[in-house]
């Protein structure tokens, strides 16, 4: 059974250009599901029935360690793992044609204020090229709505300073060039100016000349929202979730949006016009003398 959950990792990769964490999340899923297979069925998936499916459903929930989001994931991956079956003839009939994908209940993002944004940012403070470096992250987190795992693996030459753009790597290997705000132009500008040349050609490096992971930037992001004075769990993606909100806000239309931000369905995008509409209901219950 591994030998075949590779060639379908292989096919994700190859095919569909899926990301190497939606790659590993799938592994993961897949394997547990093998697993149970296993101990608790004693079957090879071949064999797998529709209860098999309610049974590992039942096993999980009984586990009350896994969200409806997780739960709702490996649902897909499993759907996903045995159309890729049925199509290569693998099995005669796909089983898991009838399995439902539990809905997960819409939870809105959280996003900071323009004042916060403007707090964190000038959080950094000294000339260091850690600090300049620290500086120009937060300010392209926020400029381009970017996400970490995209920002980490920006190159120098996805930077065009004379246009202020950038060309952004995202999930399935899909490139977009999005525009970079003055201020981000000029944090990068100065940070490069002094970063420590190495032997790679990435963007952001930590003191050995490495690239930073998403990690070290989650962290980064940590220690200056707290200098900052902002009492509120806020990550990088948080910047990605005030971009796009400050985006609607100030006019911009929903299809614009989803071209910066990389979705590849505009649904995905629509999740901030909640956002929008409670801002407006703040503005219209302020204002309106009969609201």
């Amino acid at each position: 059974m591994r030998d075949i959950l590779k060639k379908f990792l292989e096919y994700l990769e190859h095919q569909k250009n899926y990301s190497e964490n939606t790659l590993k999340a799938y592994d993961t899923d897949i394997t547990q599901f093998i697993r149970f297979l296993r101990k608790k069925r004693k079957k090879t998936f071949k064999e797998v029935e529709y209860k098999d499916f309610i049974g590992f459903l039942s096993y999980l929930k009984a586990e009350d360690r896994y969200t409806e989001k997780s739960i709702s994931r490996k649902v897909a991956s499993i759907k996903a793992f045995f159309k890729f079956l049925a199509k290569r003839k693998l099995i005669s009939v796909n089983p898991a044609l009838l399995l439902y994908t539990p809905k997960v209940p819409e939870k809105l993002p959280s996003f900071l204020s323009e004042e916060e944004v403007i707090k964190i940012i000038q959080a950094p403070s000294g000339n260091s090229w850690q600090m300049l470096r620290d500086k120009a992250i937060i300010e392209l987190l926020y400029s381009t709505g970017i996400r970490v795992g995209e920002l980490t693996s920006l190159a120098i030459k996805d930077i065009n300073f004379l246009e202020e753009t950038v060309k952004i790597t995202g999930k399935g290997k899909k490139e977009r060039v999005a525009p970079v705000g003055t201020p981000a132009i000029k944090a990068l500008t100065e940070y490069l100016e002094i970063r420590p040349s190495g032997q790679t050609n990435y963007v952001f490096l930590n003191k050995y000349g490495k690239p930073l992971t998403a990690r070290s930037v989650e962290r980064l992001v940590e220690k200056y929202t707290k200098k900052a004075g902002i009492g509120k769990k806020v990550t990088p993606h948080t910047f990605r979730h005030s971009f796009a909100t400050h985006m609607l806000e100030r006019g911009a239309d929903l299809r614009t949006v989803q071209e910066l931000l990389g979705h590849e369905r505009i649904t995905t995008t629509q999740i901030y016009t909640h956002l929008t509409l409670e801002k407006l209901r703040e503005f219209y219950n302020k204002a309106h003398p009969r609201a």
